[in-house]
């Protein structure tokens, strides 16, 4: 596989609620999904003591209670050339009622905007932004950040390193 990819397995966190309750063996499972994301199944229910058709049984069923949401590749940017990264946080204008709906539409065009989230507080969205250089990070935020609907301020920090990125979850 090539080094700029790797998977990772996306979890659900569920509302107490709308809790599935999860035993020992749905525990295990995760944790290895979790540690070793590209295993195939017959190898994971090896791990486990399993048949692989038991283990795909209790895959479904995970699933179908959504706590298992899927499997993605993440990308390691820098490998293919992006070496800038770019945290905005933006304030839109409050007054119009469209203008959070109005802003992410347009947000989500923008190819190089790999995140957005949305906040309560000062600061109502925040982007995420890659670019292979700063001439291409300043192309992209005068040409496509700076005509978003209803900015009313922005806030530009720049990523220096990335200490703790874990979606691995404790069960």
């Amino acid at each position: 596989m090539n080094s700029a990819v790797s998977l990772q397995w996306s979890f659900a966190v569920l509302a107490d609620n709308d809790k599935i309750m999860l035993d020992d063996l749905d525990r295990r499972i995760l944790r290895y999904m979790q540690g070793d994301p590209e295993q195939s199944i017959p190898d994971l229910a090896e791990r486990l003591g399993l048949s692989a058709s038991r283990l795909a049984r209790r895959l479904e069923k995970l699933r179908e209670g959504g706590v298992i949401l899927g499997q993605r590749a993440v990308i390691d940017w820098r490998a293919l050339g992006y070496e800038v990264e770019v945290s905005l946080r933006v304030t839109l204008d409050k007054t119009n009622p469209r203008a959070f709906d109005e802003f992410i539409e347009a947000a989500r065009t923008i190819a190089e905007v790999i995140e957005i989230q949305t906040f309560l507080g000062q600061v109502d969205v925040r982007l995420s932004v890659i670019a292979r250089d700063m001439p291409h990070y300043q192309q992209i935020y005068r040409a496509a950040i700076l005509n978003l609907p209803h900015i009313t301020d922005i806030e530009a920090l720049m990523h220096v390193a990335r200490i703790k990125r874990d979606e691995v979850l404790p069960v």
